[in-house]
């Protein structure tokens, strides 16, 4: 290459992680300035032996990819996916004066600037520029503002980044080994199984209690208020935080009334008509201050309360509001907020609020310190020095949602305090004492802005406003209604993606910007499951977290795990060596490397995949290759029933365990038999849950007809009639009259559907599968797609000349884009949903081609797609899972599946 002469002729190519980060970025630089993404890292850690240089392969580190002999030396790769984007980088490159790093500045961000120099080798002058919006002024002034690497941030995302290896890829093979193929360990995510399967031995364990109370709903001025009993004879009545969960029974040394459902009923009828007088009044004055503005984690914990988004779902949504100069850099752990941050929230509050909801003086957040803080940008919040009122945004669907929740909370945290009156009162009636609250707001204050929400439902409520009629000492008051009351005390409620975010960061189990990734990998591979927004944990799970907290307890300690983020920091930070560190975890004979192979040989592989469950007893569960199954004696003699996957193993009972393992012996009684086939019709239990059989198992038909119930269905609510018409859907309802294709419906995973060419509306509730029109599918059909971050098309464009399909823009998750048929494709450079043409749209339909998939052979197996390797945590080498032999007859196939043996089952006569 030829010597330039002076630095500053040519362009300056400025290098980002992300396209869309790139787009946005070159609308605030001039054209001296080549904006280009790097797609992320551009080169990692060996994911596969494929990806291993010929001439390391025979070395004993190489599959592990780190050479623990040779100083932890990583062994770096560019995957093929990335061979193209590093050879258009050094062609820009080629082309440049200057080069400007402009990852984010955090641990990844400077890592990833790391490794693009050290690939890249750049021969002109290089800059790390650094900034935590997109926005003009935030570019230009990190423009001028630009810094070295720091090396210490790089370090420690590679201490962290080989840590995970050699934990992941130490752990995992002994996993398979011992328990099932494929299963995998890592240092943050088996701490966060370890903490979903605790909760869930808690809510084993529990014993419910009930007990009674009674109701009353009095009135005074017309005005009607409910009142609960409290004390009876000078005794206080029993509330469900009297009992011991372990017990069932009351707590010791308590000295309370716990009334039955006879005494209560009794009270009730005693007491209406008595004399009820106000005994006491209390009001006291309280005051609420706002929440301070979001980080990382609190962010992600509001998201999934308020809309109902996961910790996955939510950073990536995020990301894409950073990257389009919407909000400022999303991973972060500090409350703080600049001056320009602080007016323009100010500024909002004013003008839209009025000058009473503002602060007398703002309102300043230190930054966070929490366990295992990542560096300290600023809160999370709308860009700029104007905050653009959500309305004004153009953004549609989830980016809206989120967008306005961050606006409303930056905006809430320099408002005025909230100002609350609560209100207690007694009443007696008797020998009773009766106690009533009420809560009013006599301010709003910041809250006409944003409500924090909450895990506990039970506060959700508390916080509501109750009002009370004005009371007095003396005042009678009126008694309308008296009720006896059951409740039953309730077991710890399981996580959910807020609640065990939360508990993460409190204990500093790994950091705020992985948790996402982190909840995302248990779900994916199958430790847990969601119920709801409940995080249930499976038997693999169970099984994998008893083997880890027996045999390598401290690699799913909370303090251990904690103390390792602690280490990673101190490396940040510049005051531990990273090669030491990793020394000290790896070797030795307390190291990883020594526990996992002195350890292994005394785990029995059948002791480790079996558990018990405390009130069950006769029963033992086992994890085998094709899941979970249980397994008891009759007759002396071992039997076993496979347990459907979305049995939670604290909601498993005797009765349940029992019926599973009949209907594997003695078959399931059919609800009798199809009037067209005559073969019988059963209702069974599998793997994936409840389904409907046409006929038996048989060596000549190992896969009889099937269909899964409704979501919310249970077997016993299933009669013949039901049970034909599931084994009848798919059904046609009609031939839509502008293709002439059928219109049909369906029961698929997310429930009852109605598909047209591939388009597909959910059945809405209280609508029934059984009963819909081919006159309501049109209608659904015709309606624009509903769900989340889907809305109707932003433009209507026209219909493409060849194939007559309307072209539409929508708003998708990475911005505009131009939809024909199956063929989706962003909108070009420089244009936007306003100035984009249908000629245009052509063009970049005929470009992009037909959807992919199309015109295949039916009968072709799609090829799976290789799995991705978890960054952030829990890495596994890849396992090739042993092929099974080829079934010779049904019962080897059943096998195989399986089924412990092919039964045929009993017709009703």
């Amino acid at each position: 290459m030829a010597k330039k002469s002076d630095a500053t002729d040519g362009i300056k190519l400025v290098i980002v992680e992300s396209p869309t980060k790139a787009k946005t970025i070159r609308k605030f630089l001039g054209r001296d300035y080549v904006v280009e993404s790097c797609m992320g890292h551009i080169r990692d850690l060996p994911q596969s032996a494929k990806d291993i240089p010929e001439k390391v392969k025979k070395e004993k580190w190489a599959q592990l990819g780190v050479n623990v002999d040779k100083n932890f030396e990583p062994l770096y790769c560019v995957p093929k996916d990335k061979t193209k984007v590093v050879k258009n980088l050094k062609d820009k490159l080629e082309e440049a004066s200057e080069l400007y790093l402009a990852t984010d500045e955090d641990r990844e961000g400077e890592s990833i600037s790391w490794h693009l120099l050290e690939v890249l080798k750049p021969k002109v002058p290089t800059k790390r520029m650094v900034f935590h919006e997109i926005t003009k002024d935030a570019i230009q002034k990190a423009l001028k503002d630009t810094r070295e690497i720091d090396f210490n941030l790089v370090r420690a995302q590679e201490a962290r980044r080989v840590l995970d290896r050699l934990v992941g890829y130490t752990i995992s093979p002994l996993l398979w080994k011992k328990v099932a193929y494929g299963l995998s360990a890592g240092r943050v995510q088996s701490v966060a199984v370890r903490l979903i399967v605790e909760r869930e031995l808690e809510r084993v364990r529990f014993k419910k209690s009930s007990y009674w109370g009674v109701l009353a709903e009095l009135s005074k001025d017309g005005v009607s208020f409910e009142s609960r009993l409290q004390q009876y004879k000078n005794q206080r009545v029993a509330t469900g935080k009297d009992f011991d969960g372990l017990t069932g029974q009351l707590t010791a040394g308590k000295d309370v009334l716990v009334l039955d459902e006879k005494t209560a009923g009794k009270l009730s009828m005693d007491l209406k008509s008595g004399n009820w007088q106000v005994t006491d009044v209390e009001e006291k004055p309280t005051f609420r201050k706002p929440a301070p503005p979001f980080i990382t984690s609190t962010l992600q914990q509001e998201s999934n309360r308020k809309l109902g988004l996961s910790s996955r779902e939510t950073m990536q949504v995020a990301q894409k509001l950073y990257e389009q100069g919407f909000i400022t850099y999303m991973r972060t752990d500090s409350t703080f907020l600049s001056n320009e941050a602080i007016t323009a929230s100010r500024d909002c509050i004013e003008s839209k609020y009025g000058k009473e909801y503002l602060t007398p003086q703002p309102r300043n957040y230190a930054a966070k310190k929490v366990k295992g803080a990542q560096e300290a940008h600023e809160a999370i919040r709308p860009a700029g020095n104007q905050f653009m009122d959500p309305d004004e945004t153009g953004l549609t669907g989830t980016q809206f949602r989120l967008y306005d929740l961050i606006w409303k909370r930056t905006i809430a945290s320099q408002m005025v305090d909230a100002r609350q009156k609560q209100v207690s009162a007694k009443i007696t009636v008797g020998d009773a004492l009766f106690g009533a609250s009420g809560m009013t707001i006599e301010f709003p204050g910041f809250l006409r802005a944003y409500v924090e929400g909450s895990d506990d439902p039970e506060a959700d409520l508390a916080e509501r406003e109750v009002r009370l009629p004005a009371l007095k000492v003396k005042d009678g008051v009126k008694c309308a209604k008296l009720d006896p009351t059951s409740h039953e005390t309730k077991p710890p409620a399981r996580y959910t993606e807020a609640s065990l975010v939360q508990t993460m960061e409190k204990e500093g189990i790994g950091r705020p910007s992985t948790y996402a990734s982190v909840i995302g990998t248990i779900i994916d591979r199958g430790y847990v499951r969601k119920n709801g927004t409940a995080l249930v944990p499976t038997f693999t799970a169970m099984i994998v977290s008893k083997l880890l907290s027996q045999y390598l307890s401290q690699y799913v300690d909370l303090g251990f795990t904690s103390e390792m983020e602690q280490s990673l920091d101190n490396i940040a930070d510049g005051e531990l060596d990273w090669e030491s560190y990793l020394a000290s975890v790896y070797k030795g004979p307390k190291g990883l490397r020594a526990m996992v192979d002195n350890q292994g040989d005394k785990i029995d592989p059948n002791e480790a995949r079996t558990m018990t469950l405390e009130g069950m007893d006769k029963y033992k569960f086992h994890v085998g290759r094709y899941g979970a199954y249980v397994t008891t004696q009759r007759d002396g003699e071992d039997v076993s029933a496979s347990l459907p996957d979305n049995e939670s193993p604290a909601d498993i009972t005797p009765e349940i365990a029992e019926k599973l393992i009949d209907q594997k012996i003695n078959g399931a009684d059919s609800l009798g038999n199809d009037p067209e086939t005559d073969l019988p019709v059963y209702v069974l239990n599998g793997r994936y849950g409840p389904y409907v059989q046409l006929g038996d198992v048989t060596p000549e038909d190992d896969k009889p007809k099937r269909a899964s119930l409704p979501p919310g269905t249970q077997p016993e609510q299933v009669d013949l009639a039901m049970a034909l018409s599931l084994l009848q859907l798919p059904k046609t309802l009609g031939t839509h009259p502008g293709t002439g294709k059928d219109i049909k419906a369906g029961l698929g995973r997310f429930g009852p559907f109605v598909v047209h060419d591939g388009d597909y509306r959910s059945i809405p509730k209280g609508e029934s599968i059984f009963n819909i029109t081919f006159e309501k599918a049109m209608e659904m059909l015709a309606q624009p797609k509903k769900g989340r971050g889907r809305a109707a098309p932003l433009k209507e464009l026209g219909a493409h000349p060849d194939s007559g399909d309307a072209i539409q823009v929508f708003n998708g998750p990475y911005g505009p884009y131009i939809k024909c048929g199956k063929v989706n494709a962003s909108l070009p450079e420089g244009a936007t949903p306003d100035t984009v043409t249908l000629e245009q749209a052509v063009a970049l339909i005929n470009e992009k081609g037909p959807a992919k998939g199309k015109g295949k052979a039916k009968g072709k197996a799609k090829a799976a797609p290789k799995a991705k390797a978890a960054k952030a945590d829990g890495e596994k080498p890849a396992a090739k899972k042993p092929a099974l032999k080829k079934a010779a007859n049904a019962k080897e196939k059943a096998e195989a599946l399986g089924v412990k043996k092919v039964v045929t089952r009993k017709s009703k006569k």
